[in-house]
């Protein structure tokens, strides 16, 4: 039997390059209609059909802003994906910064006065839940590429090349200690995917983390004792987003209700004091420690709350053997309703050298497992450079293959002299 001709199969989006499966007819990421032609492309005719006549190709869409731009909104050719620009921070810090991916013309979806345009059609506006007025189509979302910039911290994340959303987040800031030096924070959490809002459970995390530190330290409160508080406080956080219970006078049939697939993650925090580095952290998200001088010794300064850890640990198998086996990756320690225990693991050292402290999830150490390798593909000048440390890091990962989110957030040691006034 005959049958219409179809257009090529298509790997990626032609509008957000999301990648796609065969057979699909829309993008999962931006929901563009797959099947439609793209401008200039037409079909052959089918065979006995007259060819049609031929119409020269859409012009040019008008240009967009300039791409990405660093903290200050300077332009930043060097890394096209990063062209969510980074706004104008409080001195205290802020969570996440917003931005996008580019559209397939190299500008940036439009912006005015009323929203964003369209990136599909180009003339509808979107609306507050992401899809576009006219088309009805889905928009990239806002959390697929984020970086801030700080005096003394720097931080990036991104969707990756196989995940349909971020659920990575972060947060960076800078303080004022009693004694008036500075310190400076950073909160890295991963969703925990198979469990229910996962995004949400990250977001809330990081955000009640940074905002216990940030209020704690300027009290003289112990590093330490701030970190481990601060986990508490996101643990709870998160906790409060699951399904909260039946009412009193309903019954209800276990009481693990509100513990049934609860929003959950992960979390890693860091903050440098002075001469002290102090790091904390439940589940799989990491800290590294990476000298200036190379021909000295890095470190990972976290033990995973996993399996393999255990495994290892236990003396069951060998790190390459546990790190091999399907189960690697499965934590035993998180933030949310269903955890078991909240225990907060907390470390403090004093680092008698300048390096950087790299803090992240697995969608990027999973690429650099080692301290070892982790110093391999840190540049030479982190310290003076930690946003582009960070998107170096993201772009390591994303050469990997982009399996997973990634989100790092580096951190000078000591804290730069530039930093010492930012509070």
């Amino acid at each position: 039997m005959s049958q219409l001709p179809r257009p090529p199969q298509l790997t990626a989006c032609p509008v957000c390059h999301e990648p796609l499966e065969p057979g699909d007819n829309f993008c999962g990421g931006c929901g563009a209609d797959l099947s439609a032609p793209r401008p200039g492309e037409r079909f052959p005719a089918p065979s006995g059909a007259p060819a049609a006549a031929h119409r020269p190709p859409r012009g040019p869409a008008a240009p967009g802003p300039p791409p990405g731009t660093d903290a200050s909104g300077t332009p930043d050719p060097r890394d096209p994906r990063a062209f969510g620009g980074v706004p104008a921070q409080s001195a205290h810090g802020a969570l996440a910064a917003v931005g996008g991916r580019p559209r397939p013309d190299g500008g940036h979806p439009v912006v005015n006065g009323t929203g964003r345009t369209c990136g599909a059609c180009r003339s509808g506006m979107i609306d507050k839940d992401g899809y576009c007025e006219h088309c009805g189509h889905a928009q990239p979302r806002e959390r697929d590429h984020m970086e801030h910039q700080l005096p003394g911290v720097a931080a990036v994340s991104d969707r990756g090349l196989r995940h349909h959303r971020n659920e990575d987040a972060y947060a960076v800031s800078t303080v004022p200690l009693a004694d008036g030096g500075p310190a400076t924070v950073a909160v890295v959490s991963d969703g925990v995917s198979s469990a229910t809002r996962p995004d949400e459970a990250s977001a809330a995390a990081c955000a009640a983390a940074r905002e216990t530190l940030v209020t704690a330290l300027p009290r003289g409160t112990d590093p330490r004792q701030a970190t481990h508080d601060a986990i508490v406080r996101a643990a709870e956080a998160v906790t409060s987003l699951a399904t909260p219970p039946p009412p009193a006078n309903e019954p209800r049939q276990h009481e693990t209700h509100r513990q049934e697939n609860a929003p959950a993650c992960t979390i890693v925090t860091a903050v440098v004091t002075g001469d002290l580095l102090t790091v904390g952290w439940i589940g799989d998200s990491r800290a590294y420690w990476v000298p200036e001088d190379r021909a000295t010794q890095p470190a990972r300064l976290t033990e995973d709350d996993s399996w393999a850890a255990q495994m290892v640990a236990a003396g069951l198998l060998s790190e390459a053997e546990a790190y091999a086996d399907e189960r690697a990756h499965a934590i035993t320690g998180w933030l949310g309703a269903d955890a078991y225990e909240v225990d907060p693991h907390t470390a403090s050292f004093h680092p008698d050298r300048k390096g950087v402290v790299i803090v992240c999830t697995d969608g990027l150490w999973n690429y650099a497992e080692s301290a070892e390798r982790m110093a391999e593909i840190t540049p030479p000048d982190a310290r003076s450079r930690p946003l582009e440390c960070a998107r170096r890091l993201l772009a390591h990962a994303l050469d990997g293959g982009g399996h997973d989110n990634v989100t790092v957030a580096v951190l000078p040691f000591p804290l730069p002299p530039e930093g010492a006034g930012s509070a």
